[in-house]
Order: C-alpha cells, then sequence, then structure tokens
C-alpha cells in the first residue's frame, strides 16, 4: 500500500514598503529651512566671494554674520560633539571658535562651479582641520612632562632633568675652552700645510665652521657637509678628496703636545 506524503512550501512573508510621496515644492522648501547648512548658506558662500572680490566689506561682514556664521557654528559643535574631540584640549569653547576662524580663512578656496555642495567641502575641511589639531595635541603631551607630578616620570625623564639643571662647573668650562682654542689653532697649522687651492678652500672652510660654531644651526652630518660645499665652492668629489689630504695632515698634528685636545 503506497502512502501519499504532501510536501508543503513554506509561506514567504512579503514586506509591503510604503512609497513616500514626494514633497511639494513649500514643504520641500519649509525643509531646506530647518537645515541650519542649506542651499541659501551655499548661496551666502558664493554671494560672499563676489563680494570680496568687488571690495565690498560692508556686504561681506553683512553675508558672514546673519548667513555664514550660525552654519559654521553649527557645523563644528556637531563634529565637536559626535567625535568627541575635546578630551585633549583645554576648552571646548577655544576649539570651536578656532575652527571656525579656520573655516572664515578658507571661504575662498571654495569653488560652486565644479558641482560641489558647500556642505560636504566645510564638513571635511573642519574635521581634517580638528583631526590635525588634536594629533598635534597629543604629541605635545607625549613629549612634555610635567614637574608637579613626579611620580609620573619615567627614569629616563628624571634623568633628562637632572643633566638640564645641573650647572657645569668652572673648570669643565675652561677645559671645554681651551680645548676648542686648541682645534682651531690645529686647523691654522694645517691651513700652512696644505698644497693644493680646493685643500686650502676646504680648510678655510672648516675653520670658518669652528670659529662660529656658536652661531650655526648644524643639526647632522649632512647639514655639515653641505655648509661646507656652500663656503668653499667644491663638489662633492673636490671635497672629499681634499678631506682625505686633510686628514692625514690633521693625524700628524695631533700627536703633537703643543696642541692638547679633550
Amino acid at each position: 500500500m503506497k502512502i501519499k506524503t504532501m510536501t508543503t512550501t513554506p509561506k514567504v512573508k512579503i514586506r509591503r514598503t510604503r512609497q513616500l510621496k514626494p514633497l511639494t515644492p513649500e514643504a520641500e522648501k519649509a525643509r531646506q529651512d530647518r537645515m541650519y547648512f542649506n542651499a541659501k548658506t551655499q548661496a551666502a558662500i558664493v554671494a560672499y566671494q563676489q563680494a570680496k572680490a568687488a571690495s565690498n566689506k560692508k556686504e561681506c561682514d553683512k553675508l558672514y554674520v546673519t548667513e555664514i556664521l550660525p552654519a559654521f557654528e553649527k557645523l563644528v559643535e556637531n563634529l565637536i560633539n559626535i567625535h568627541k574631540f575635546t578630551s585633549l584640549h583645554d576648552t571646548y569653547i577655544e576649539l570651536k571658535n578656532d575652527c571656525i576662524v579656520f573655516l572664515f580663512e578658507t571661504l575662498g578656496k571654495f569653488d560652486g562651479n565644479r558641482g560641489t555642495n558647500a556642505f560636504s567641502y566645510f564638513n571635511v575641511v573642519a574635521k581634517n582641520w580638528l583631526i590635525i589639531k588634536t594629533k598635534q595635541k597629543s604629541q605635545r603631551i607625549k613629549r612634555t612632562a610635567s614637574l608637579d607630578d613626579p611620580d609620573s616620570l619615567s627614569a629616563n625623564e628624571n634623568k633628562l632633568i637632572e643633566e638640564h639643571c645641573t650647572v657645569q662647573s668652572q673648570e669643565t668650562v675652561m677645559e671645554q675652552e681651551n680645548s676648542a682654542q686648541g682645534v682651531v689653532s690645529l686647523l691654522y697649522e694645517i691651513r700652512t700645510k696644505v698644497k693644493s687651492e680646493n685643500e686650502l678652500a676646504c680648510i678655510n672652510s672648516i675653520i670658518t665652521i669652528f670659529e662660529n660654531i656658536d652661531d650655526i644651526d648644524l643639526l647632522n652630518k649632512s647639514a655639515l657637509l653641505l655648509y661646507m660645499r656652500e663656503l668653499s665652492g667644491l663638489s662633492p668629489k673636490q671635497l672629499t678628496t681634499s678631506m682625505q689630504n686633510i686628514k692625514k695632515q690633521y693625524k700628524k698634528f695631533k700627536i703633537d703636545p703643543k696642541f692638547k685636545l679633550i
């Protein structure tokens, strides 16, 4: 005996979506007016640019105060509150005002002819500015230490503070001065032994650097070599060759007890 089995397909619920009726021109205008940054604001920005090009300061001030500034204020307030940019800054008001000033300075950079929406443009500009300032603030906090809270200082920070606050003894200062004078005297002696014009230009540049060491901001070896090239007028290859010959003379004079180098 065969038994027939009946299979039933599960019922699928069909969700009906209600289509929104298009807004009437009056309703659309009312919706736009409720937005703090709307087409009216964008038109005011374009009018502001035209008034500024015509040197009409009175019209610029009127447009900015009545139409543009309120939109900028609300835009910056929303960005600060949504993304919590105030966590690293001293006061909310200062951060907000500084960002608004930056937006004011970028008013002339907006180009409505490209089809760009003014809200999208200034929203990105303000957000990027807030991100950059917050990163800079974070870096400054990491690089600084408060002496009012010595327990929070690391061992390296304590060492740097101790070295910074330590006054060198008079003997150390005199030794350093004598050492510098000995180096300069040695360089003048080497200059009497150089043979070519390139070597003379090279040693003269070295003497100039040592005699004006306190007035020169040298950050690294590359900066030093660049400064020597500017003083001597030699190419990198000429400078290298001259330095090798001068180094030979330096090794000879270095063992002379007359030049006390510390």
